[in-house]
C-alpha cells in the first residue's frame, strides 16, 4: 500500500507544475476576462490546502485536481464555472474546505455544484468505488444538476487512467463500476470518445490477455492499414477538392473493445473482422448548408464506391437523443473490403465528440429534449419510494447503450424509444390512462397484440377497451423505465380499489349483526388475522380468501373481554385529576401537567419506548395503576394511544431548569470501516464528556447499522451530540431511536 503520508517529491512538484501551466492555456480559450481572477483563486485554493494530501492510489491530491478540471476543459469542453469546481472537489472530498467557506469566496453557481459534488464525495469517501446500497443516492445527486455529472465522469477517467496505482481489488471494482455506469453515462451524455477509452481501459484490467493479443495485433498491422487507408480516401480527396469543398478526411481505427466486442458477436477470429477501421469526413460549412452538403459528399463517395443499402444510417434527420448527428453508409473498397464512412460537419463532430458541453456553445441550434426526457426519467424512477432496490438497479439501466427506434402517431407525429420497446411501452410514452387500457395496436395497418416490438418507421394506432385493466404479466411485456414505473403505479391503484371493496363488503356485514368498524377494531382485526397491511386485510375480504364469519366470531369474543376488565379501567383515575391551570402567552387558560425534578405530589415515569429528555415536547399517559407515563409526542405509540384511550391523555410540558440525566439512545448507520466504534465513542467521550450507558454495532454488505445509549441534561446537548457524530467520516445517518 502506498505511504500517504509521504511528502511530495520533486518529481511529482514537476508534475503539478506543468498540468497547472496545461490547464491555464486550456481555459484561456473558455473564459471572459472577469473569469480568470475566480479560476486562479480556486487553483490558490486547491494548492493551499491540498499540496500534502495523497489520494488512496498515492498520488497527490493537488495532481489529481489539475488533471480533472483538464479533462473537463480540453476533453468535455464546459465552462469556468466547472472548471472551478473541478478543481476544488478533490479538496472538499478530504475535508480541506467546507460548503461555507466556498460560498464565501465564489458565486452560487459554483456552490451549487459543489453542494452537489459534496453528497457524491461523502458516498466514494475512503472507498474507491461506489457500493451498490448507495446507488440510489449517487443517481439522485447526479439528476440535480447535469455538471455534477460531467465532473464525476472526468474523475472517474482520470482515476482509470492511474489504475496501475491501485491494488488488484480496487482495479477490479473500480473497473466494474465504470463499465456498468460511467461508461453508459458517457454514451448518453454524446462523450464517445471519454466513452470509448473508459471501455478500452476497463478492457485493460478486466480482460488483460485478450486485450495485450488484439492490441499486438493492431500494431503489426498497422502499416497496412495505413497504406490502405491512403489508398482508400486519395480518389474521394481529388473530387472533393474539385468540388470546392472545405474538408477533413481521416481514417479512424476502431477501439480494442469494440473490435472484441464484433469478435464475439461476429464469433470469428481477429484476421476476419472486416471493418477494423472507418473514414471520416469533416466538412466545414454554414449551419443553414450543413444538410445539403453532408449528402453531396454521400452522393461523392458512393458515386466512387458501392453502397450497401443497408447499412445507410441517416442520423441527420433525426438526431440521437444525445444530440448526436451523422450520416454513416457502409462501401465496397478497393480489394472487395467493406469500409463504414461517416460524413457530418465540424458542428456535428464538436458535438460527437464532446457531445452536451458542445449543444450548451450550440444553444438554440438543437434542443436538448433527449436528455431532459432521460434525466426525468432517472427522476420518476428514484422518486418512487416503493420501488426495491433489485428493481431500481434493473430500471435505471435505462438502455443506455441501447439503439433507438423512431415510430409515428396516426398524425405523424414522431416518437422516439428504445430499441426493443413493444406496443405497450408506446402506449405508457403517450399516456398512463393509454397504457392501462391498452389491448394492441395497428401497426402499418395490420393488428398485433402488446407485446409487438416497434421497428423504426412503424406507424403506431393504440387500441383500447373500458374493460382492459393492467395485468401482473404485463411486466415482462414492457422494457421502458417509463412503462414499468406507470405500470406498478397502476396495479398499486387496483390493489388499493379491491382493498376499498373489501372495506364495503365488511362494513355491510358487521351493519347486519348490529356492529360498528372503527379505527380500533381494524387494528385488532389486522393483528389477529395477522396480515402486513390493510389493503391485503381488506383485499382478502373482497376476494373471498377471508371469511367474514370468521371476523364476526372474534368481535364479539373481544367484546366479552372488554367487559371482564372494565371494572379495572373504570379503576383508572380521571387525567384531569393531575393537571395544574397554566396561564402564559402559548396556552392561556389551558390545564397542563408541569414536569420538573421538584414534582412530588404526583407520581411520573419517563417512558421507555421513547425516552424523553428535557426539552422534547411531551404528553402524560394514565396508566392503570394511577400513576403517569410522560410519552414524546412524536412516540411511535402516540397515534394508536390518542385514538383508543384518549380520555387518559394528559397534556404536559417541562417547567423550570434541566435536572439530572436522561437516557437517549440513537440509531446510526454508516460505511463500516475500521475504528468507526472507536471514533464514535471518543465523541462522546471525549469531546463532549457524556456518560455512555452502551454501544452496539451490527455490520452487513460493508454497511454498519448500530445504537447507542447516552445519558444528557437536555434536548439541545442531545442534539450537538447527533451533529458531531454525523460529521464523522462513513456516519450517513443519525436519528433517535424508539423502542416502540
Amino acid at each position: 500500500m502506498p505511504d500517504l503520508n509521504k511528502p511530495i517529491t520533486r518529481k511529482e512538484q514537476r508534475e503539478i507544475l506543468l498540468s497547472y501551466k496545461a490547464l491555464l492555456k486550456a481555459s484561456e480559450g473558455i473564459t471572459r476576462p472577469g473569469d480568470i481572477k475566480m479560476i486562479r483563486e480556486a487553483i490558490e485554493v486547491s494548492l493551499q490546502k491540498g499540496t500534502n494530501i495523497r489520494r488512496i492510489s498515492g498520488t497527490p491530491a493537488l495532481l489529481h485536481s489539475l488533471e480533472i478540471a483538464r479533462i473537463v476543459v480540453e476533453e468535455i469542453g464546459v465552462g469556468r464555472t466547472s472548471l472551478i469546481c473541478s478543481l476544488l472537489y478533490d479538496v472538499l472530498r478530504n475535508g480541506e474546505i467546507s460548503i461555507a467557506e466556498i460560498r464565501e469566496k465564489f458565486d452560487d453557481h459554483v456552490v451549487m455544484i459543489m453542494e452537489g459534488l459534496g453528497k457524491v464525495a461523502d458516498l466514494y469517501n475512503r472507498n474507491p468505488s461506489i457500493r451498490s446500497e448507495n446507488f440510489r443516492k449517487l443517481l439522485l445527486t447526479f439528476a440535480q444538476d447535469v455538471r455534477v455529472i460531467l465532473i464525476i465522469v472526468a474523475d472517474r477517467l482520470r482515476t482509470m487512467r492511474t489504475l496501475d496505482l491501485y491494488s488488484e481489488e480496487s482495479q477490479q471494482n473500480i473497473s466494474s463500476e465504470v463499465a456498468y455506469l460511467y461508461a453508459p453515462m458517457a454514451h448518453r451524455l454524446g462523450l464517445y470518445s471519454i466513452k470509448s477509452e473508459m471501455e478500452d481501459l476497463v478492457m485493460k484490467y478486466t480482460n488483460r490477455d485478450m486485450y495485450k493479443f488484439i492490441a499486438k495485433k493492431l500494431n503489426e498491422t498497422k502499416r497496412a492499414r495505413d497504406k490502405y487507408i491512403k489508398e482508400f480516401i486519395a480518389p474521394l480527396e481529388k473530387e472533393l477538392n474539385e468540388q470546392g469543398l472545405n474538408f477533413t478526411i481521416k481514417g479512424r481505427t476502431k477501439t480494442i473493445n469494440s473490435i472484441y466486442n464484433k469478435m464475439l458477436k461476429q464469433n470469428v477470429d481477429f484476421e476476419q473482422v472486416y471493418d477494423l477501421f472507418a473514414i471520416r469526413i469533416i466538412i466545414d460549412t454554414d449551419l443553414k448548408k450543413e444538410k445539403a452538403e453532408c449528402w453531396k459528399v454521400y452522393s461523392i463517395v458512393t458515386d466512387k464506391y458501392q453502397p450497401n443499402p443497408s447499412r445507410l444510417r441517416d442520423w441527420l434527420s433525426v438526431p440521437k437523443s444525445n444530440g448526436y448527428e451523422s450520416l454513416h453508409t457502409t462501401v465496397l473498397g478497393p480489394n472487395h473490403k467493406w469500409i463504414e464512412v461517416q460524413i457530418r460537419t465540424r458542428r456535428m463532430d464538436e458535438i460527437a465528440e464532446k457531445g452536451l458541453a458542445a449543444h450548451w456553445r450550440y444553444k438554440g441550434i438543437k434542443s436538448e429534449k433527449g436528455l431532459d426526457q432521460w434525466l426525468t426519467n432517472v427522476r420518476e424512477i428514484l422518486e418512487n419510494p416503493e420501488v426495491n432496490a433489485v428493481d431500481f438497479i434493473d430500471d435505471f439501466k435505462l438502455n443506455l447503450y441501447d439503439e433507438e427506434v423512431f415510430v409515428f402517431t396516426p398524425k405523424g407525429d414522431l416518437r422516439r424509444l428504445p430499441k426493443g420497446a413493444t406496443v405497450l411501452d408506446f402506449a405508457f410514452d403517450i399516456h398512463s390512462e393509454i397504457g392501462k387500457k391498452c389491448v394492441g395496436a395497428r401497426v402499418n395497418q395490420k393488428n398485433v397484440s402488446i407485446k409487438y416490438k416497434l421497428h423504426n418507421g412503424d406507424q403506431v394506432e393504440i387500441q383500447t377497451s373500458s374493460n382492459q385493466e393492467p395485468k401482473q404479466d404485463w411486466l415482462s411485456v414492457v422494457s421502458t423505465s417509463r412503462a414499468r414505473t406507470k405500470l406498478k403505479q397502476a396495479l398499486r391503484d387496483i390493489e388499493y380499489k379491491e382493498a376499498e371493496i373489501g372495506r364495503e363488503l365488511l362494513v355491510r356485514r358487521l351493519k347486519n349483526w348490529k356492529l360498528d368498524l372503527n379505527d380500533q377494531l381494524i387494528g385488532q382485526l389486522v393483528k389477529n388475522f395477522k396480515y402486513k397491511s390493510l389493503h391485503d386485510f381488506f383485499r382478502d375480504i373482497a376476494e373471498d380468501k377471508l371469511d367474514v364469519v370468521a371476523v364476526k366470531d372474534f368481535i364479539f369474543r373481544e367484546r366479552e373481554r372488554e367487559k371482564e376488565s372494565l371494572e379495572n379501567q373504570q379503576a383508572v383515575k380521571s387525567a384531569e385529576n393531575f393537571v395544574t391551570p397554566v396561564e402564559d402567552d402559548e396556552e392561556i387558560g389551558q390545564d397542563v401537567l408541569l414536569i420538573d425534578k421538584n414534582l412530588s405530589n404526583v407520581n411520573f415515569q419517563l417512558a421507555k419506548c421513547c425516552n424523553p429528555i428535557f426539552g422534547d415536547e411531551i404528553f402524560g399517559f394514565v396508566s392503570i395503576s394511577g400513576g403517569i407515563r410522560i410519552h414524546r409526542t412524536s412516540c411511535p405509540n402516540a397515534p394508536d394511544m390518542r385514538k383508543r384511550y384518549g380520555y387518559r391523555i394528559v397534556p404536559a410540558k417541562w417547567s423550570g431548569e434541566a435536572g439530572g440525566s436522561y437516557l437517549a439512545t440513537l440509531k446510526v448507520t454508516g460505511e463500516d470501516d475500521i475504528g468507526i466504534v472507536t471514533n464514535i465513542s471518543q465523541v462522546v467521550s471525549k469531546d463532549m464528556g457524556l456518560k455512555m450507558r452502551s454501544i452496539n454495532v451490527d455490520s452487513f454488505n460493508g454497511m454498519f447499522e448500530g445504537t447507542l445509549s447516552v445519558f444528557v441534561n437536555n434536548k439541545q446537548l442531545l442534539n450537538r451530540l447527533m451533529k458531531k457524530i454525523k460529521n464523522i467520516r462513513g456516519v450517513f445517518d443519525v436519528s433517535r431511536f424508539d423502542s416502540a
